[in-house]
């Protein structure tokens, strides 16, 4: 065979493949499906996941924040989906609201536990140094 012939086989065999195997195409489809997975897809379902478990955790006294940035206190649960808020020192001021507009929510129990363990170990670290 001459050279002519080998150089023609290649260039026909190269063009019924297309340059690059198909198998190439395939990862390469498979990687950006698997970046997009973990850049959007499961941040997005971890957020959703919080939120619904910070919506069930609400409960009458909670301190809130909205998701406009008002602070209020709990004072009633309509259903699954709605609460009843009071905003300020002024107790006219009761508005329903519903659970997703919930940014934040603080239970007093909790900070109260907080408060008494922060309180707790600042006694027994000066009773340690009293007795140097």
């Amino acid at each position: 065979m001459n050279s002519l012939t080998i150089l023609t086989d290649a260039a026909a065999t190269e063009g019924a493949t297309g340059g690059m195997g198909i198998g190439f195409i395939v990862i390469y489809v498979i990687f950006f499906i698997g970046i997009i997975y973990f850049m959007f897809i499961k941040p997005s379902n971890k957020q959703r996941q919080q939120q619904e478990e910070m919506a069930k955790s609400i409960k009458v006294g909670c301190s809130i924040m909205t998701t406009s940035g008002f602070y209020g206190t709990i004072i009633g649960v309509l259903d699954d989906d709605t609460v009843i808020v009071e905003f300020g020192n002024n107790k006219n001021c009761r508005i329903p609201m519903h659970k997703k507009a919930i940014a934040e929510v603080e239970d007093p129990d909790a900070a109260l536990e907080e408060e008494t363990a922060t309180t707790e170990e600042k006694e027994t670290k000066s009773k340690l140094g009293k007795r140097k």
